[in-house]
C-alpha cells in the first residue's frame, strides 16, 4: 500500500525539504502552497509520477476544499496517510503591540493556526480511510515553534499563532484516535534562507556565536525537521506530543555581559 504525505507550504524551506525528503523514501507527495514559482521549481526536484503540486492559500476555506478535493481524486482507495501542517508566515516580528493592526494579527494566526485547523478538517475523512485500508493509525504533524513557549520581543501573534498549535494538536490527538494520531514539531533556530525559491535564495553563513547557542554545535537544517516529521508519522505509540527539534539551544542558559 503507498503511503501518501500531504505537506502545506510545502516548495520553500521546511516544506520543501520534508517534500524532497519523502519523494526521496518513494512516498507520493502532495505539495500545497500558494507561491507558484516556487511550487514550479520544486516540480522539477523530484518525480513528476510522485508529486502533485497544489496552489493554494491554506487560510481560505473555499481554497483548502478545492484542493482536498483534489487530493482524494488522486489518492484514491488508499487514502492519506500523513499530513503536515506547515505553512505559517516566515518571520515572527510585528513591531510594537500598540501598533499592531488586527489585519495584520489575523495575518499570522490564519497563516498557521487556522490553516492547521481547515486542512486537519479537510483531511481527516482521508486519513480515516487510510486507517481503515491499512489498519494503521494515520498521523497529523503540526509545525510549532519554540516560540510557544518563550518569546522574543515584538512576536506577540506569530507566538499566539504557536500555542495554539500546541493546544490545537493535543485537542485533536484525544478527539481523533485511536484512527489518527497528532503530534507537533516545536522548530528552533533552523536555517531556511538556502531553501528558498532561486529568486530569493541566499548562502548562508554562520558566526561562531550562532553555533554556540546550540549545544549540538551547529544552527538547524530543514533536513533536521524532516527527519523528525518521518519519526513521528511511524512512532505508533506516539501521539499528543510536542516535540523540541532545536539542538538543545532552548535549554541552555545565555547569560549577556
Amino acid at each position: 500500500m503507498e503511503r501518501i504525505i500531504a505537506i502545506t507550504g510545502g516548495a520553500q524551506g521546511i516544506g520543501r525539504a520534508c517534500a524532497l525528503h519523502f519523494a526521496g523514501l518513494g512516498w507520493r507527495v502532495a505539495a500545497l502552497d500558494r507561491d507558484e514559482e516556487a511550487l514550479g521549481e520544486l516540480a522539477d526536484l523530484a518525480p513528476r509520477e510522485r508529486l502533485l503540486t497544489l496552489a493554494c492559500d491554506v487560510g481560505e476555506e473555499e481554497a483548502v476544499g478545492a484542493a482536498f478535493a483534489r487530493i482524494e481524486e488522486w489518492a484514491g482507495e488508499d487514502g492519506l496517510a500523513y499530513l503536515v501542517n506547515n505553512a505559517a508566515k516566515a518571520s515572527p516580528y510585528c513591531g510594537p503591540l500598540e501598533n499592531l493592526s488586527l489585519a495584520d494579527w489575523n495575518s499570522w494566526i490564519d497563516a498557521s493556526l487556522t490553516a492547521a485547523f481547515l486542512c486537519s478538517r479537510a483531511a481527516v475523512p482521508l486519513l480515516r480511510r487510510y486507517y481503515e485500508a491499512s489498519g494503521e493509525a494515520a498521523s497529523i504533524v503540526n509545525m510549532s515553534s519554540t516560540r510557544a513557549v518563550m518569546s522574543e520581543p515584538e512576536s506577540f501573534a506569530y507566538a499566539a499563532s504557536k500555542g495554539g498549535i500546541d493546544a490545537l494538536t493535543h485537542a485533536m490527538a484525544v478527539s481523533l484516535g485511536p484512527e489518527v494520531r497528532v503530534n507537533a514539531i516545536r522548530p528552533g533556530w533552523i536555517e531556511t534562507r538556502d531553501w528558498q525559491k532561486a529568486s530569493e535564495r541566499e548562502d548562508v553563513e554562520h558566526r561562531e556565536k550562532d553555533r554556540a547557542q546550540h549545544p549540538a554545535g551547529r544552527v538547524g537544517k530543514p533536513q533536521d525537521i524532516a527527519e523528525a516529521v518521518e519519526y513521528l508519522c511511524s512512532a505508533g505509540f506516539v501521539t499528543g506530543q510536542h516535540l523540541n527539534v532545536d539542538g538543545g539551544m532552548t535549554v541552555k542558559m545565555i547569560y549577556e555581559g
